[in-house]
């Protein structure tokens, strides 16, 4: 099994730096001028939101927590297709 002391020591901290990175994300978002950039900052939000509810369910030790997860990360990989092949037309 996994041991859960340094897991609960450190999640909290973790978690505080991920939030950080989507509030600069979500600055990206909103000041960016070109949809290249707009594109790569909502993808990394996303990405951020994945490991944001992974990290809860691995704190609250469960595994129910991780069902949206999988759909979330699918459509994440479905949106950076469609913007590929968009950009990729123009």
């Amino acid at each position: 099994m996994v041991e859960y002391g340094l897991l609960e020591l450190f999640l909290p901290f973790i978690a505080g730096l991920f939030t950080t990175a989507m509030i600069i994300y979500s600055a990206r978002v909103l000041t960016s001028k070109t949809l290249p950039d707009v594109v790569l900052a909502v993808d990394a939000l996303s990405v951020d939101l994945v490991v944001i509810l992974t990290i809860i369910a691995l704190y609250y030790r469960s595994p129910l927590l991780l069902i949206g997860v999988i759909p979330l990360a699918a459509w994440v990989f479905l949106l950076d297709l469609i913007i590929a092949r968009y950009l990729s037309k123009r």
